[in-house]
């Protein structure tokens, strides 16, 4: 029988990863389910973590406080896109696979763990959502601002290419670099930011911004990434946020 200790006494941390909502099929089977790809999971427990799918849940509006007491650090995950209605927005053509129970469940994560100063990172899609929930707008595809096929994006696929990031920022400090190669897979962005964000990070040779952040002196680590550092061997974005997870059940 294992010890119920031994993961605190590893000064661990329990990651909650947010789950989407999709279509499925796997043998015989074709269902709806709540998933997110493996690579969120292995990054946390690779850095020491517990991670934590958490799937959808309309209660949340009302009592986030009930997933959030139960873990140490958020990470708002990729996924299809976020409904305009929620940042006053009609759709644009190319915004597909809008699911709102998804994304007003992680809305009000994202607002609680902002107010109670839990380490936030949002990925892709979750940093975008992390704009919105914060009161900002996306631009909805960003071959209308970088012109069309400008932005490098392939579905399904991730596309290489840079990243400039701000110096002394928290995305710099948690990447390691000031620039660095990133593996993306988007056709959307921030707009406006939302209150109290900054833009840490941007595309290199565009206008699009990559980071954002709030300010360290407001959160200690509240950090949203339009790459997906999931996918890197032992990713150094994913360990920051565990690791300032790990230092504030310690404080």
């Amino acid at each position: 029988m294992s010890d119920p200790n031994t993961f605190e006494d590893m000064n661990g941390c329990a990651v909650g990863i947010s789950a989407a909502i999709e279509q499925a099929r796997w043998g015989a089977w074709d269902e709806e389910v709540t998933m997110t790809p493996r690579h969120y999971a292995h990054a946390v427990q690779q850095a020491g973590g517990l991670a934590l799918l958490l799937p959808p849940d309309d209660a949340a509006e009302a009592a986030p406080e009930r997933w959030l007491d139960r873990i140490d650090a958020l990470i708002l995950s990729g996924g299809s896109d976020i409904d305009p209605a929620f940042y006053g927005q009609p759709p644009h053509p190319k915004t597909k696979g809008i699911r709102p129970e998804r994304d007003r469940f992680e809305i009000a994560l994202a607002r609680a763990a902002v107010q109670r100063k839990m380490p936030l990172l949002g990925i892709c899609r979750g940093m975008e959502l992390l704009n919105v929930a914060l009161g900002g707008d996306l631009i909805q595809d960003l071959d209308d601002v970088v012109g069309p096929g400008n932005h490098p994006h392939q579905a399904g696929a991730f596309v290489g290419h840079e990243v400039r990031l701000e110096p002394g920022s928290l995305a710099a400090r948690a990447v390691g670099a000031e620039t660095t190669a990133v593996s993306s897979s988007h056709h959307q962005g921030p707009g406006e930011l939302g209150a109290g964000l900054k833009a840490t990070g941007w595309f290199v040779g565009e206008p699009v911004v990559e980071a954002i952040e709030l300010d360290q002196a407001q959160h200690p680590f509240a950090l949203g990434v339009l790459w997906h550092p999931e996918v890197e061997e032992r990713s150094r974005v994913v360990g920051a946020l565990v690791e300032a997870a790990r230092e504030r059940v310690q404080a």
